[in-house]
């Protein structure tokens, strides 16, 4: 969003709401560049028939970085490009080379990026839960979603690489990104307060993360536990 200015595309919109048609990226490996990454096996594969529907993968963001001329950057550099960008003393650093899911740091420098979006001097805290999308294709109009790692009677929306917690039922309008490791940041859908719950589980087991802080957060804006 800062390379960007805060002005998006169509295509933007399209990859960063996961609604692209890349839907195949699986492996990549330390030694690769964001290219060499995107371009390994099927990873780049294009699927025209998901064009337009919400389909959870990290294809999306990979052809996206491409686009936005990082595909020649190693993790090294591609660590180095996204601090200039939030901030060159984050301890942000990239085990692989991939967009949406190769990065780590620590819960202290993750609340700084956090504050940094709410106090409004990084653009993406403008951006938060714009250009949402619906996700569950149990209860999304036909066509507007196919695949979600969320549990079949939730129905968030998916803004610009992030989540919109406002499930009908149980939902606080809360922005947020879930890792699928149980690292789990949040801003809440006033912007004045955002947690963390910082765990390490067995890939795939986040969900206890969210509930977590989900209780966290009921407790902190209303005064009172269940």
């Amino acid at each position: 969003m800062q390379r960007l200015g805060g002005v998006l595309t169509a295509t933007d919109i399209e990859m960063l709401t996961l609604r692209s048609g890349y839907v195949s990226l699986t492996d990549c490996y330390p030694y690769q560049t964001v290219n060499t990454c995107f371009y390994y096996g099927v990873n780049s594969t294009y699927s025209p028939e998901y064009v337009g529907e919400f389909y959870y993968n990290g294809g999306h963001m990979q052809m996206h970085a491409t686009l936005m001329d990082l595909g020649p950057l190693d993790r090294q550099d591609l660590a180095a490009e996204i601090k200039s960008e939030l901030g060159s003393r984050l301890n942000i650093r990239y085990s692989l080379p991939l967009l949406a899911g190769g990065a780590y740091s620590s819960p202290a420098a993750y609340a700084v990026v956090l504050r940094k979006m709410m106090t409004g001097k990084l653009l993406m805290g403008s951006m938060l839960g714009s250009y949402a999308v619906c996700t569950n294709p149990e209860t999304c109009s036909p066509d507007e979603a196919v695949s979600t790692p969320t549990p079949p009677e939730i129905s968030w929306h998916y803004s610009i690489g992030h989540w919109v917690e406002d499930d009908p039922a149980s939902g606080d309008g809360s922005f947020s990104s879930p890792g699928t490791l149980g690292f789990y940041p949040w801003i809440s859908a006033s912007k004045l307060s955002y947690g963390i719950v910082a765990r390490w589980v067995d890939a795939g087991n986040w969900w206890g993360s969210v509930q977590c802080g989900q209780l966290i957060r009921n407790a902190w804006q209303t005064g009172s536990t269940p």
